[in-house]
């Protein structure tokens, strides 16, 4: 605690020193993270290898890819971000210039999940650095290999008083959530999440939560049934489903459930072979426990593709279930894994209608060429973000924002989200000594006059 304690006030001493305002600290900083990455990337592919049994094709494009690419963004666009915004004014404040200065919050926590252990750990902090912060990451203990490795890279590349990690399990968590921090960034459950906002709440800290949820995939009658299915199985299984954007489950029309599952076939045989679990490269299930709450989904409704495990390697092979009611427990919470239950719909009204009554989830995905289709969905259901006739795609763009709403999270990063997230916008108006109009003024009946024609 007392170590915790220490290293939280060594970078509040670095941050008051003021030497992360500069713009050029700040792009070398970030620089200084993209060689780390370069330099480590076998150590990287080894870590996620061992933690998760990713493929270095899976780790390039979700992991090492994503961070280049945000990195890059932000290197390129930094010192436009860091500009003051010139704000507008009413004529009540003829003679002034109004500007948004954007102010690092100070020292931050950042605290990462297991299932994209590597690029959800530096993503956040990419904005924290770019934004002028301090950063103190805690990596999740369930991925230890990429968890002592992320301690290596930055430990040898980073002053501890700028940027350090904290290893260990829950009650390392619990002791970073009692210290003063200025900014908190927490990506992972719901239940843990409300009870970081808790402990934030202590010393009004305030908190950006990456949380998840019930994401749909809605397919209608009058999709692109093959390409549907592709990207809904590419959306899905990738990482083995452990993705909070993931399709948790499919609201399909009656017309194009038989075709769409019959394609969904093809292509999970196409992505992933003909039995996953004799394939290397397949992603598992990161523990045990986590292993065997899937396992007692299958008992649901009836499975119509896949459904075989291997305990041993913790692994669920690519698995769609029918026949699937709300009633069922693999509809009562997010599913985290390869496992895709489908529900049938005739009225895309009714869905909308469903929908409007769960908790927001993070993720929705609608398949169907019809604009007006399209535009019920977006204007009548509230979502974190997503996307149409795709799935994940969104979350690659760094020019949009992601985060969730209601239960699926608070707040947004990625690009200039990220930046602005770890930034405090500080309004500042400069006024002139040139004249300087009564209006403001009790006294006078003329200034009185013309104070109630401007405001009203």
């Amino acid at each position: 605690m007392e170590n915790i304690k220490k290293l939280v006030d060594n970078q509040q001493d670095f941050f008051q020193s003021g030497e992360s305002l500069d713009y050029s600290f700040r792009k070398n900083q970030l620089k200084a993270l993209k060689r780390m990455l370069k330099n480590n990337e076998q150590k990287i592919y080894q870590a996620l290898k061992d933690d998760l049994n990713k493929s270095e094709h899976e780790t390039l494009t979700t992991e090492l890819g994503f961070l280049y690419a945000e990195i890059d963004f932000a290197v390129k666009n930094l010192k436009d971000w860091m500009e003051p915004e010139k704000a507008d004014a009413p004529i009540t404040h003829k003679g002034t210039n109004n500007y948004i200065y954007k102010e690092p919050y100070g020292v931050t926590l950042v605290i990462a999940p297991w299932n994209y252990p590597l690029q959800l750990a530096i993503g956040p902090a990419i904005g924290a650095i770019a934004a002028g912060n301090t950063v103190v990451l805690k990596p999740s203990e369930f991925t230890q290999s990429t968890s002592s490795l992320l301690a290596e890279m930055i430990g040898d590349t980073f002053d501890h008083s700028f940027f350090t990690v904290v290893e260990g399990a829950k009650e390392a968590s619990q002791q970073l959530l009692e210290q003063h921090f200025d900014y908190i960034f927490f990506t992972g459950s719901s239940a843990v999440g409300k009870i970081v906002m808790q402990q934030a709440s202590k010393h009004l800290t305030p908190v950006t939560l990456e949380l998840g949820g019930k994401s749909p995939a809605i397919i209608d009658k009058d999709v692109n049934i093959d390409l549907a299915a592709k990207r809904i199985v590419w959306g899905k299984f990738t990482n083995a489903g452990q993705t909070c954007v993931a399709p948790d489950y499919l609201y399909v029309h009656e017309k194009v459930k038989p075709k769409l599952l019959k394609a969904m076939k093809k292509h999970i045989k196409a992505l992933y072979s003909k039995n996953p679990l004799l394939n290397d490269d397949y992603t598992r299930i990161v523990h045990k426990q986590h292993f065997n709450r899937l396992q007692a989904f299958l008992s649901d409704g009836e499975i119509v593709y896949g459904g075989s495990v291997d305990e041993e390697k913790l692994s669920i092979e690519p698995t769609i279930l029918d026949n699937i009611t709300w009633d069922h427990s693999i509809m009562q919470e997010e599913i985290f894994g390869p496992l895709l239950p489908m529900l049938t719909f005739t009225e895309l009204d009714d869905v909308i209608s469903k929908l409007k009554h769960m908790d927001k989830p993070l993720a929705l995905y609608y398949f169907g060429e019809k604009e007006k289709s399209q535009q019920s969905i977006l204007k009548n259901v509230s979502f974190g973000g997503g996307c149409i006739n795709d799935t994940l795609y969104h979350l690659a763009n760094p020019h949009l924002p992601f985060g969730g709403v209601g239960n699926s999270g608070i707040g947004v990063y990625h690009g200039k989200y990220g930046f602005n997230t770890f930034s405090h916008n500080k309004s500042v108006l400069k006024q002139t000594t040139m004249f300087d109009l009564p209006l403001r003024y009790p006294g006078s009946k003329i200034a009185h006059s013309l104070v109630k024609k401007i405001m009203k």
